[in-house]
């Protein structure tokens, strides 16, 4: 029983490292499970550290299940985005990695996403990290360094106070909602981005959108779409570290949408409405 309450004690950590890994709440919760039938089957009397045997079979198994993941992405119908962790949510999902960041170690080899992560983010030592990914340590020294290179560019130059951003979340709600494309332009950077994920399951731009003008437009069309079926909002919260907000669409579709702000003007739109990736939010807002 004392070695069940070792892992469970580790459980919310685990949680954390391989929701990292994946960018995906149900994998990550796959790949706990089955360290723990590992954990189940081990010589536990042998293991004079339990945190850095599990965090290194937990390692591997997020290895293995990211260039399955991989392959499913390539073919995956529109722009990818990870499921959602809204303020409120269990405490075990929390972390400082914003959904730029998360982004970008997308773009990662796994290798050296798996360095960055168990060395920057978790604290491993490299002769660990060695371990747990079948690297010397100065291979993995590399590989950390050159993922530490492709990330930096997505971490926030100047932090938005919570207040400051939560205020443009809702200026941006208001004149999207309500088709004021001048309000709208005004919030927008030059190069604002937008990203939607459906999930080929529900309608949703087919691809990034791009610039101020081809954000502008594609509000234009929406603002009709608005007028005849009004969004609900739920509420304001921080989504992946980002100021956003929850809101039911057409159709009873739930929705999140989160800021990425730098300089007093949004930098980033990224739109989940994929009801696959919603279902925890669905059920904490009692939507079925």
């Amino acid at each position: 029983m004392a070695e069940d309450a070792v892992f469970e004690a580790l459980r919310p950590r685990l949680l954390r490292l391989a929701h990292r890994m994946l960018g995906s709440r149900a994998d990550a919760e796959d790949m706990v499970q089955e360290a723990w039938l590992r954990w189940q089957a081990a010589d536990r009397a042998a293991i004079r550290a339990p945190e850095a045997f599990l965090r290194t079979v937990l390692a591997r198994l997020c290895l293995n299940e990211l260039a399955s993941a991989r392959r499913r992405r390539e073919t995956y119908p529109g722009p990818w985005l990870p499921e959602p962790l809204v303020d409120g949510a269990e405490e075990e999902w929390r972390g400082d990695i914003t959904l730029p960041l998360i982004l970008a170690l997308e773009r990662l080899s796994p290798l050296e996403r798996a360095a960055y992560l168990l060395h920057d983010i978790f604290g491993m030592g490299f002769a660990e990290v060695a371990e747990a990914i079948g690297r010397d340590p100065a291979a993995c020294r590399q590989l950390a360094s050159r993922a530490r290179g492709h990330v930096r560019a997505a971490r926030p130059r100047f932090a938005v106070p919570p207040g400051r951003g939560q205020e443009i979340a809702a200026a941006f709600y208001r004149a999207s909602r309500e088709g004021d494309m001048q309000a709208l332009s005004a919030l927008l950077a030059e190069d604002v981005a937008a990203h939607a994920d459906g999930g080929g399951r529900v309608p949703a731009s087919p691809a990034p959108l791009f610039g101020r003008d081809a954000v502008l437009a594609r509000h234009a069309e929406m603002a009709a779409e608005f007028a005849r079926s009004p969004s609900r909002l739920l509420r304001y919260a921080r989504i992946d570290g980002l100021p956003g907000f929850v809101t039911i669409e057409a159709g009873g579709l739930l929705q999140t949408t989160a800021l990425e702000i730098g300089g007093g003007r949004i930098l980033g739109i990224y739109v989940m409405r994929n009801p696959d990736k919603l279902r925890h939010l669905a059920g904490a807002h009692g939507i079925t």
